[in-house]
């Protein structure tokens, strides 16, 4: 499903772009892309994304655990079940707002001497939980020196 990443500007910081559908993408490519073109050392990166249907968390992505973590989501929050949410816009996403609050829509991750200090296995994903494509804005901001 996952689309490749769009990157561009604005202000202070830097965006990128991903069309999902319900996937799990890993984004820490793109964020250290960014992070070289910054040229700053030491800091802070923090990643947003725009919506509530969506989430940013660390896993380590690989194909059984990606599975593991989607059917985890099916166990704690179902789909195909009742949410309040369905009847205020007559949609079936009540799940996927639920889902995304529970990971949050930012995540911090701290770098030293030009690299982000994630390890061997872990890397920042973006996890898209709703029930039709949407176009995923992924905001970057770079803290330091």
């Amino acid at each position: 499903h996952a689309g490749s990443a769009i990157v561009g500007n604005f202000g202070g910081g830097r965006f990128f772009d991903y069309t999902a559908y319900g996937d799990t993408i890993n984004i820490a490519p793109q964020m250290f892309d960014i992070l070289v073109g910054s040229r700053i050392r030491k800091g802070v990166m923090t990643v947003f994304v725009t919506g509530s249907t969506a989430g940013i968390t660390t896993i380590e992505f690989e194909p059984n655990l990606v599975s593991d973590f989607k059917e985890m989501w099916q166990k704690l929050v179902p789909e195909g079940v009742p949410y309040h949410h369905d009847n205020t816009w007559g949609d079936a996403n009540g799940y996927a707002h639920v889902r995304a609050s529970r990971i949050g829509a930012s995540l911090a991750v701290p770098f030293n001497n030009g690299e982000l200090t994630l390890d061997t296995w872990q890397q920042v994903v973006l996890v898209d939980f709703d029930d039709k494509p949407r176009t995923r804005n992924i905001v970057a901001l770079i803290m330091g020196e």
